[in-house]
């Protein structure tokens, strides 16, 4: 008897810096490692992307023509769309149908126009309404789809991500080496992201302050608290770094700040907590869900109570030794669990 055929779609992995790039890498390789022969598994994938699975899974390749005409449309039983873009169409295959939703992190940013976030929601709508399971990559994400799409709720499953356990390569030197004891922090350097409320917490210590990823014209607001609060040369932007300068920095720095104010999940601070590192975040959307009671929460965004909590933050864990509960922690949170999962909703989706 032949295997069922799943159709997994991994075709926002294009930017190798990007958060569905990790999802997508991750994911798609334990798949591969716990699906067991269960399944005939193959991967929807843009020709350009850097990174194919080691050649461990067929790999079908994204064409813009496939919205008008899928040549694969009656060849699977189940499709994966492991993102809310979805390239390709739901309505254009004929299988059982899940799509993953990250977050709908719109309604969360006051400078979005409603006009905007209207049409945001009613294009989310409809690909919901033309897929059997909807899985959600936290409870506060699954929240929010409910608040707008109330009719998603018989659909709706909530399946964490996992999260990588880095390893630092043997006599590795990063692209910059902090020259004193440092925080660090990495994203997409956007308004979402808060990194131009970490500089204050350099007052009153001598902590370098590391910030890695994707440069935006938000860096010159960065750059502008930094020199507000006399600390500009303790800050280093990186720009992109590589796996390798991420793991160093997690597991040298001392401590991982990430006060963000809109996250479906928030990758980066699973990471850090596999290092046993403190992690300091905000207080909103997803974040409180993720770090649990191991991490150190902004309530504020006043400079002088984010002082206050960072202070004290680290006296506790220094005091009380956290490291080993924040790994702990950490290990609730792992690809092969995320990919059990997924593989277990396969079936239940081709046994009705």
């Amino acid at each position: 008897m032949a295997k069922p055929s799943v159709l997994v779609t991994f075709d926002s992995m294009k930017n190798p810096n990007s958060g569905y790039f990790s999802f997508g890498k991750g994911l798609g390789d334990a798949l591969i490692r716990e699906n067991r022969e269960r399944f005939e598994l193959e991967y929807y994938m843009f020709k350009n992307t850097t990174y194919f699975f080691d050649n461990k899974v067929d790999i079908m390749y994204l064409n813009r023509l496939h919205n008008l005409f899928f040549p694969a449309r009656n060849k699977f039983d189940v499709v994966h769309f492991t993102d809310q873009t979805c390239r390709l169409r739901p309505y254009k295959v004929n299988a059982k149908r899940i799509m993953t939703i990250h977050d709908i992190n719109n309604i969360h940013l006051k400078y979005k126009s409603k006009r905007k976030l209207d049409n945001h929601i009613h294009k989310l709508r409809k690909f919901i309404s033309w897929c059997d399971r909807v899985v959600t990559i936290s409870k506060f994400v699954g929240d929010d789809i409910l608040h707008f799409i109330p009719e998603a709720k018989d659909k709706l499953r909530v399946i964490h991500n996992g999260a990588d356990k880095l390893v630092v390569p043997n006599n590795h030197t990063p692209v910059y080496l902090p020259k004193t004891p440092f925080l660090f922090t990495i994203g997409l350097l956007s308004v979402q992201k808060g990194f131009h409320l970490i500089p204050p917490l350099l007052s009153g210590n001598d902590f370098e302050l590391v910030i890695s990823g994707i440069e935006t014209p938000h860096k010159a607001k960065i750059i502008e608290v930094a020199e507000k609060f006399g600390c500009a040369d303790r800050v280093t932007i990186t720009g992109p770094i590589s796996d390798d300068d991420k793991a160093w920095y997690y597991k040298h720095c001392n401590a991982f700040v990430f006060p963000s104010i809109a996250e479906g999940f928030g990758l980066p601070v699973i990471e850090a907590m596999y290092f046993g590192k403190p992690v300091f975040l905000s207080k909103f959307t997803s974040l409180p869900e993720i770090g649990g009671d191991v991490a150190y929460y902004f309530d504020t965004f006043d400079p002088e109570r984010m002082q206050e909590v960072f202070k004290s933050g680290m006296e506790d864990y220094i005091a009380n030794n956290r490291e080993a509960n924040i790994i702990k922690h950490a290990e609730k949170f792992s690809w092969d669990k995320t990919a059990a999962q997924y593989l277990q909703l396969y079936e239940e989706c081709l046994n009705g």
